[in-house]
């Protein structure tokens, strides 16, 4: 095994007995589309939304069932698991095909992501549940300390959707005006349309999610300005 990936178990925290399941998990689609890390991912996000939501149910008695799912998204979703990823090297020992290498794939959002869900799943082939769901926990100490009930905002479409329906209005509609640039370097220009006022609300971002949590994030503040929280 290599000096790279010995290092990764170190920061992983877990030695692997068949060592086949870690090259398995770091082995992009772009590599082999036979033998790559898609079904490890598969299993991996099932069990990283279990882990997640058990400590948090644990560590917030008190906090509601919608506090608890927003607390929980923010933890799995993809930034987060790509910023973990990119923590513990994960991008350095990444398998990938010539035009990813060539394009940086081993530094991109999803890519980091898929890899890290499909770890977990590798890890609790490897080892089972308990030692599995230590590593998870491991990574995440840092994290679940800081998310609280309050800290985890709605992100933006979402509290604009419910703003929106909790006032019987129509919701928005989202539209890419322009999209620059070649990936994976594009930006996308989204704009976000309210009837309410007849109020469109254009952002500028690095994907179109991105994009559209901006322009939503325009319009929300717009319409507590006219109408308040």
């Amino acid at each position: 095994m290599s000096v790279d990936l010995e290092r990764l178990e170190d920061r992983l925290g877990h030695r692997f007995s068949n060592r086949d399941l870690l090259t398995l998990a770091l082995t992009h689609r772009s590599a082999s589309r036979r033998q790559n890390n898609e079904r490890l991912e598969f299993l991996g996000d099932s069990l990283l939304s279990e882990f997640i939501s058990v400590a948090l149910f644990k560590m917030h008695p008190a906090a509601t069932e919608g506090q608890l799912t927003r607390m929980r998204a923010s933890l799995v979703r993809g930034v987060t698991l790509a910023e973990l990823g990119s923590e513990l090297g994960v991008g350095n020992c990444l398998a990938l095909g010539g035009g990813e290498l060539k394009s940086g794939g081993f530094r991109r959002e999803s890519i980091l992501a898929d890899a890290v869900e499909a770890l977990i799943g590798a890890i609790y082939l490897d080892a089972g549940q308990r030692a599995c769901e230590q590593c998870v926990l491991h990574w995440f100490a840092g994290r679940l300390a800081e998310v609280s009930p309050d800290s985890a905002d709605k992100d933006p479409k979402t509290a604009l959707q419910e703003w929106l329906q909790g006032r019987q209005l129509p919701l928005p509609e989202y539209q890419v005006l322009e999209v620059h640039g070649q990936a994976p370097k594009q930006q996308f220009d989204v704009e976000c349309r309210l009837q309410e006022g007849d109020k469109a609300f254009v952002a500028t971002g690095a994907s179109r999610r991105k994009a559209e949590q901006a322009a939503a994030r325009a319009a929300m503040s717009w319409l507590e300005q006219q109408h308040g929280r």
